[in-house]
């Protein structure tokens, strides 16, 4: 296990764990067969007889995630003990299933959970990794449950923020209980502070996504995304 894992402390002195060369390599290779196993698994519910994968769904996908990831470092607002409103990073990988369904939209939010973690590969124990990066970016793709929605967009992108909250309210409360201010129930203190970020870049976004000239071309890009 030496291998994969170091152990520093983090920014407030805390005993911390950090992926060494080894571990990061081996999270990339993750990160490509999820990618590659979503489009796969879409492929088969779409009833396509060829395991094929297209560079067009490879293109959209690796664009979304790519874009994720710069906006994710676009802050607007930033937390004191993480979390941040950033520039509608999350809406991304929630169009990632809104183009190619659930399974594509759980896998590639996994995906995308570990590609965050890698920016800074720092945590506690296992189970606190597995729930603030895989577990909650991986609940954005529930948003693929509702592509063929009408509104499926906007439905589809509060659910899955809603999801990534669950997660981040469970990591609150279950790892991270001892920050909450003294005499403050640690439950209320993990809803009101995650709840904080998450619900204002939601509003953003649901705002900015509504709009018709917005609308309309996410409506083109899926047309764009999904033809042949």
């Amino acid at each position: 296990m030496n291998n994969f894992f170091a152990a520093p402390t983090d920014e407030w002195g805390d005993d911390a764990v950090r992926l060494t060369s080894a571990g990061i390599l081996t999270i990339v290779a993750v990160i490509v067969a999820l990618i590659v196993i979503a489009l796969i698994v879409r492929r088969i519910q779409s009833g396509e007889k060829s395991f094929k994968i297209t560079s067009r769904q490879l293109v959209f996908s690796a664009a979304a995630m790519a874009l994720a990831m710069v906006t994710s470092m676009l802050k607007l607002f930033e937390m004191p003990m993480g979390g941040s409103i950033t520039l509608c990073s999350m809406l991304f990988i929630v169009l990632i299933g809104y183009w190619y369904g659930p399974y594509v939209g759980l896998m590639t939010g996994v995906a995308y959970g570990l590609l965050q973690f890698m920016l800074e590969p720092i945590f506690y124990t296992i189970p606190q990794m597995l729930v603030d990066y895989p577990l909650a970016f991986g609940a954005l793709g529930l948003a693929g449950f509702f592509c063929n929605k009408k509104h499926g967009l906007q439905i589809g992108y509060v659910a899955g923020v809603l999801g990534r909250y669950v997660f981040a309210f469970l990591s609150g409360l279950l790892f991270f209980a001892d920050y909450a201010p003294e005499g403050m129930n640690p439950a209320v203190y993990s809803l009101l502070y995650n709840g904080g970020y998450l619900c204002a870049e939601a509003v953003i976004t649901l705002i900015l996504i509504s709009l018709p000239p917005v609308a309309k071309a996410m409506a083109q890009v899926k047309r764009q995304a999904t033809e042949g």
